[in-house]
């Protein structure tokens, strides 16, 4: 097959353009990359039921929580009357009957110690009738692999309600996984505890797992879109996110349910599925995910609700004349003062409080989460509103509007006769948010889809992934087979920069055995981590993208028809040619690279490869190198043998950088 490279510019490729979306689906929040290692640490956990329009919840504070030892005559109970916080307003209270009883954790599938590892330990406690110490420890089969222990008259001198916080270190003294968290009384005693927390010492700034965050830096991603998806619009409008409950301090955040907790219940199941717990502490809040942004590099692409609940679950909605709905607009309007605004404004000093003074640098908004237009829910006039009064207040902010949940039907073509009937409005939407979960062949035969599109209004292909099968708890979905659509079609998008400007593969994080959705571009456990084969072609996408798209004389039909597909592109400061190129079949095929003749004299290429020995290959944490690039160096551009079912990214340097 030979690729005819020309120096034509074909298109721009705008900067950043491969970016990461992260939804609390999976536990990828609370259980992932939040480091929070406890579980129901404020004792506010609530069960949730239901099905579409018929939601209910209820209070099971003791949830993840249990006396200890099994044994012991501790009487545990959940109780409020003098909190903490209003906002958070059960604790528990302990009464021992015993030297040594107290209360332990399941934290999720248990603890998970690193040897050497410090581990940070915080905690409020109101001593009713307790003067002695407290124990901590984590333990495994009567073994106790850190432990540690601080007076009841150490707690801080500043208190509320009584409340006096406490903290403590704990090293490892050798590393175990699946133990057992306690924290105890020396002495028999009553105690009433709240925001009982537990974070390794390597955590990143304090706050994210370090394995999972490095996982998102090797990325390099262009932006973040946060924080959904579904949990933008909740099932119920009572449960959807309040970005606001998350700016103040953590054992404040009012704790929430997770619209994921109901997923695929139904008769059978009683309505109640595997997942009724899964509750939101916010710990990973809208500070934090800005902050996460910034460390990561990232432009942070934060998603407003308009006044819906999630269209699939409900037709719960706030009438858009109503007080209720100019909340809504008036929450977007603080969240660009709270990112951007100055220390003097109300939301910019609210920033500065909590660690931040200077501003973020907010440049896009997305309007709506997964949106579309029916004869009850008028997104469409909506979005006129909040677009309006974003730019009366911030004319540069770039709008992100909604394409619906699919790419073939109605409630799509309906969303672009909306947005093109405004094309000519100077800044009426940067991009149209499309999403599309579909089987890999609909992603190789769709290649061109970009193709026709207008240029007139850009896409952000803003959730898309291959599904060649799917389910709950299916680390097998992520098939090498779905991850070589994807770069296949990611060709296409490139090939069509100047159209599309942002795609994010979705979703991000899933945790073994607390999985809702497959598949999913990171798998792990309390342990460790491992990149699925479409994680690898993220990377290797996001990290040799060019700055513009060259002319290959039209031969990517005829490539596609011998299960090719391909796009080159040039980095203008290396001067480096990027060849990227997916072979789809199952036989080696080979490239033959003929460039300009300004650049005869370029005789090698560096590659990385990402391959495996089958279409349903996947990574798993037995096996997470089943398919995994490597690297090799190939002397000509002429005979490059591709193997069978691989994606391969050729850097070319030409010396015209």
């Amino acid at each position: 097959m030979k690729i005819k490279i020309q120096l034509k510019e074909k298109n721009r490729i705008q900067n950043g353009m491969i970016g990461l979306f992260f939804e609390d689906i999976n536990y990828a929040a609370d259980g992932g990359l939040y480091a929070e290692m406890l579980e129901n640490r404020s004792f506010e956990a609530v069960k949730a039921t239901g099905k579409a329009c018929d939601y209910q919840t209820e209070y099971d504070g003791g949830y993840a929580w249990s006396a200890y030892p099994a044994t012991a005559r501790a009487r545990l109970r959940c109780v409020t009357g003098s909190p903490l916080s209003e906002e958070n307003p059960h604790y528990m209270r302990l009464e021992t009957a015993q030297d040594g009883e107290g209360i332990a954790n399941k934290a999720y599938d248990g603890i998970y110690l690193k040897k050497g590892m410090d581990y940070r330990l915080t905690f409020w406690a109101r001593c009713v009738a307790f003067e002695a110490e407290f124990l901590f420890f984590v333990e495994k089969d009567g073994v106790r692999y850190a432990q540690g222990k601080i007076s009841a008259s150490a707690g801080q001198e500043e208190t509320y309600n009584h409340f006096r916080k406490y903290e403590a270190v704990m090293e490892a003294q050798e590393s175990v996984e699946r133990g057992t968290f306690a924290l105890c009384l020396s002495k028999s005693g009553i105690v009433e505890l709240d925001f009982v927390s537990l974070f390794p010492g390597d955590a990143v700034e304090g706050i994210f797992r370090r394995d999972l965050f490095h996982m998102l830096k090797e990325l390099r991603p262009g932006f973040l879109r946060f924080p959904g998806g579904c949990i933008v619009e909740g099932n119920t409008l009572a449960n959807r996110y309040r970005y606001k409950d998350s700016l103040k301090p953590v054992w404040a955040r009012k704790n929430n349910w997770n619209r994921w907790a109901v997923h695929e219940t139904k008769e059978e199941n009683g309505y109640e599925g595997d997942y009724s717990h899964y509750n939101q502490t916010l710990g990973l809040g809208y500070y934090e995910y800005f902050l996460l942004c910034e460390l990561l590099g990232a432009k942070p692409l934060p998603v407003l609700n308009v006044g819906f609940a999630c269209q699939y679950q409900s037709d719960e909605l706030v009438d858009r004349d109503s007080a209720a709905f100019r909340e809504f607009m008036q929450d977007g309007l603080d969240l660009i003062e709270f990112a951007n605004g100055g220390e003097d404004t109300p939301w910019g000093a609210v920033r500065a409080r909590m660690g931040h003074r200077e501003p973020f640098g907010l440049t896009m908004l997305g309007i709506g989460n997964e949106q579309w237009q029916t004869e009850k829910a008028d997104f469409f006039e909506r979005y006129e509103i909040f677009e309006k009064a974003i730019h009366e207040k911030a004319p540069d902010i770039r709008l992100i509007g909604s394409a619906g949940p699919d790419v073939t039907s109605e409630r799509y073509t309906k969303a672009w006769e909306f947005y093109h009937a405004h094309e000519n409005q100077k800044n009426f939407v940067y991009a149209v948010d499309e999403h599309y979960y579909v089987k890999p062949e609909w992603l190789y035969g769709h290649v061109d889809f970009y193709d026709g599109y207008s240029r007139k209004v850009k896409v952000f292909s803003g959730e898309y992934a291959a599904h060649p099968s799917n389910g709950f708890n299916n680390p097998k979905a992520n098939t090498l087979d779905g991850a070589l659509s994807e770069a296949a079609f990611l060709t296409g998008v490139e090939r069509n920069a100047d159209v599309v400007v942002l795609a994010s593969y979705a979703p991000l994080f899933a945790r073994l055995g607390y999985t809702q959705w497959s598949p999913d571009m990171i798998w792990f456990d309390g342990a460790s981590c491992y990149g699925s084969p479409s994680y690898y072609v993220q990377k290797m996408y996001a990290c040799n993208m060019g700055d513009a798209v060259l002319d290959t004389c039209g031969g990517e039909k005829e490539a596609a028809a011998q299960g090719i597909y391909y796009s080159v592109s040039l980095a203008e400061e290396s001067g480096d040619v990027i060849v990227k190129a997916v072979n789809s079949e199952e036989r080696e095929q080979t490239l033959n690279l003929e460039l300009p003749k300004e650049w005869k004299n370029c005789g090698k290429a560096q590659a990385v490869i990402l391959t495996g020995a089958g279409r349903d290959v996947y990574n798993c944490m037995e096996e997470p190198d089943g398919a995994v690039p490597y690297e090799r160096e190939y002397d000509a551009l002429e005979g490059i043998a591709m193997p069978p079912l691989s994606f391969m990214v050729l850097r070319i340097k030409t010396g015209k950088g």
